[in-house]
């Protein structure tokens, strides 16, 4: 099996002057434990999004074999979105078109067993993990697990969720069909067209430590709880 992991982000918020997935938690990128967490759960081919300053990521981790993985590269001229780059990767390996994958977001740090995910009954399973303010998140209500609403970065009094999508992905080929090639986004773009077409999908709501760094007042939060260096 393959995963996916994004890392084209620029991370203008934080204003560090480095892609967002190469800040340091625990001396190592978060890149390179996402790496580290597909090896763990026997997954060495990886493909890696890139846009924002592409060279240090490359020059960092090459072509995997000093990490025990494979590693294919795939620059973005302009950030396709979540989506957008995996229709576009999908479109120059067919092996997406024609199997199962995973999908991690390279900026968010977790121990997760992303095996928990597979499942041959759902186009689509998501990991959630809970969080008291879902603000700056994407938050799914369920129904015995199916996904019926997905909210993006809701309003106070939006929504009673406290689950926030984790950034881990199990996905089915069939849902390349449902992504446009250009720009789109998961959260904002192919869930709410799931749900819209009745589309089953399903969330795993788990007790899980996520660290995301998508706001400087994320990054010092998580710079206390995890010692993060630049």
């Amino acid at each position: 099996m393959k995963a996916i992991i994004l890392s084209a982000g620029k991370g203008e918020r934080l204003g560090l002057g480095i892609p967002k997935t190469m800040i340091k938690v625990n001396g190592k990128p978060i890149l390179e434990h996402n790496i580290e967490l597909c090896k763990k759960c026997g997954i060495t081919d990886i493909y890696i999004n890139l846009h924002y300053q592409p060279d240090i990521i490359m020059k960092y981790f090459g072509n995997g074999k000093n990490f025990g993985v494979n590693i294919n590269y795939s620059y973005e001229t302009e950030l396709l979105g979540t989506a957008g780059a995996v229709k576009n990767i999908a479109n120059k390996d067919l092996y997406f078109m024609k199997n199962d994958f995973f999908v991690i977001y390279g900026d968010n740090y977790s121990n997760y067993d992303i095996n928990q995910l597979i499942s041959e009954s759902s186009i689509a399973n998501i990991a959630f993990h809970y969080r008291d303010d879902v603000t700056n998140s994407g938050v799914a209500e369920f129904d015995n697990y199916r996904i019926i609403s997905f909210i993006e970065k809701p309003k106070q009094n939006e929504t009673s969720s406290h689950w926030v999508n984790a950034g881990i992905y199990y996905l089915k080929p069939e849902i390349l069909n449902y992504i446009p090639n250009g720009i789109s986004d998961f959260s904002k773009d192919i869930f709410p067209k799931l749900l819209e077409n009745n589309i089953p999908f399903y969330g795993l709501c788990i007790d899980l430590n996520v660290s995301a760094f998508d706001t400087p007042e994320m990054l010092k939060e998580n710079k206390l709880k995890f010692d993060v260096v630049i």
